[in-house]
């Protein structure tokens, strides 16, 4: 919406806090998730469709590319982040600084109570589960490796499709690359740009620099999120981040 010029008013979920789970939020958002957008009297949940349909009622400066074809490579990487890469991006989270805040701020029993008020289908159909055995055990849950290999892995195509260019599709600044930025920034808020910078991945490391130099990087990303989610999200980092570089054989 930023990049579009649009006019939106905001309304921050604590997800930490179990805000989403609330009667009301679940009447908009049966899975319990974020974003959702309300529009007049319709409700779009769920990023990339939320985005096309920005585009639809607003399609004179459209964020997807004209081109039949690089619109079609633009889909690709948004159907990735839809498949693969946001369930990753939640394990990561809760792996490497969600449990330590739930557990802390939460307690035993409150933490109990928040992983039993997740619904069954959420961010995926064993969402649930998985994000009770990450907070519970930690990288020694079933499948948390994984999922930090499969990131890692969409770092490594990304460097791929940056080779030669400054952006993921036709050179331009589109869709791909806005569609992929909370999933780098993530990362560099949990202080892990080791997975991509001192020459792991040349690429993603210009392309998240001229990602953040952007206008409306700075507002979207960073001054939108709580101080106290940015610190834990830095400090836990921290902590974990020796974990994953050992996962992924990265020197520190």
């Amino acid at each position: 919406m930023a990049e579009k010029g649009m006019k939106w008013e905001g309304v921050y979920i604590d997800i930490l806090a179990g805000e989403q789970f609330t009667p009301e939020y679940q009447k908009i958002n049966a899975k319990s998730v974020v974003p959702t957008l309300v529009h007049d009297d319709l409700v779009i949940p769920d990023s990339t469709v939320i985005i096309e349909y920005l585009d639809q009622i607003a399609p004179e400066n459209s964020t997807h590319p004209k081109d039949p074809w690089e619109r079609a490579q633009a889909r690709y990487w948004t159907k990735a982040v839809d498949e693969d890469l946001h369930p990753a991006c939640g394990a990561m989270t809760f792996l490497c600084s969600h449990r330590h805040t739930v557990l802390r701020k939460l307690g035993k029993e409150g933490a109990n109570k928040f992983l039993a008020s997740t619904p069954d289908f959420s961010v995926t159909s064993d969402w649930k589960s998985f994000k009770d055995a990450i907070v519970r055990q930690g990288f020694e849950a079933p499948g948390a490796l994984g999922k930090v290999k499969l990131y890692d892995s969409y770092l490594h195509k990304m460097d791929k499709a940056l080779t030669g260019n400054d952006w993921l599709v036709g050179n331009k600044f589109s869709i791909a690359d806005i569609a992929l930025t909370p999933y780098i920034n993530r990362l560099a808020m949990m202080s892990m740009r080791g997975m991509w910078e001192g020459g792991r991945l040349p690429n993603v490391e210009r392309w998240f620099e001229a990602i953040e130099a952007r206008e409306n990087f700075k507002p979207c990303f960073i001054d939108w999120v709580p101080e106290d989610l940015t610190n834990d999200l830095r400090e836990n980092g921290i902590k974990s981040w020796p974990e994953v570089a050992k996962i992924l054989e990265i020197e520190i």
